[in-house]
């Protein structure tokens, strides 16, 4: 290939690699500076019910779980759903939740597709990968709230404990879970009793305070009332969500 066609080539194959880039970037940075509101004003929203402030956000969540725990959820539609969501999404609460098969926030909460913004990790806790994704959900999809969801028997902190107490690491990449709990193991065993259920109480507790206070966004959004973050902890038996950490 001679000199000339490489640099054509590159002239047609370089640009739209760049401008991609740039447009990308600059579409971000538009909607973490505000720009979000701007599109929702020339786009609406695919599910309008789900603009809501942080308060009518919780409550619906709650009413939610109420319909769940009774046994009384609704029917989805989820065929007209697909199609509504086909160009976009508008969350209108996130939730970081814990990946125990037993936990599914959809069903917990009888929403349908669309509805939650769901981080599921081994012990709901807040890592850098995941607050990215919850800055995601508040600054460019417009979510006013967070529910740090934990639950009753928690394997992950219950080997946390149990890894603390033995002084001995379990295997492959598992410490990273330990090393992320155990600030909250160490305060639930400081104090005795129940240590299991303090740990995952104060778990939630310290996962809702590390997000709150998430530098730049989260805690902007919080200062600005746009958004709240609050606790749960899900209960095994009775699919009832109590909430915890609301201040």
């Amino acid at each position: 290939m001679c000199e000339n066609c490489v640099h054509d080539r590159g002239a047609h194959i370089g640009p739209s690699r760049r401008s991609l880039i740039h447009l990308t970037a600059a579409a971000l940075s538009m909607a973490l500076a505000g720009g979000a509101a701007f599109a929702k004003e020339t786009k609406p929203p695919p599910k309008p019910q789900n603009v809501l402030s942080p308060d009518a956000a919780l409550k619906r969540l709650m009413e939610g779980n109420a319909r769940y725990v009774d046994g009384v959820s609704r029917r989805h539609d989820f065929k007209h759903e697909r199609e509504a969501l086909a160009g976009g999404q508008n969350p209108f609460a996130a939730v970081l939740g814990c990946a125990d098969s037993r936990i599914a926030p959809e069903y917990a909460f009888d929403t349908g597709r669309g509805d939650l913004f769901v981080c599921r990790v081994a012990g709901n806790f807040a890592g850098t990968e995941t607050i990215a994704s919850l800055e995601y959900a508040v600054a460019v999809l417009g979510a006013p709230l967070i529910l740090v969801l934990g639950h009753d028997a928690c394997g992950a902190v219950d080997a946390t404990l149990k890894a603390l107490k033995d002084d001995k690491p379990p295997p492959g990449h598992i410490p990273a879970l330990v090393d992320a709990i155990a600030p909250a193991a160490n305060a639930a065993m400081q104090q005795g009793g129940e240590v299991l259920d303090k740990a995952i109480r104060q778990n939630v507790i310290d996962n809702v305070a590390k997000l709150k206070s998430a530098a730049p966004i989260l805690n902007a959004a919080v200062e600005q009332g746009k958004l709240k973050v609050v606790g749960g902890i899900y209960r095994l038996t009775t699919g009832t969500v109590d909430l915890i950490a609301q201040g």
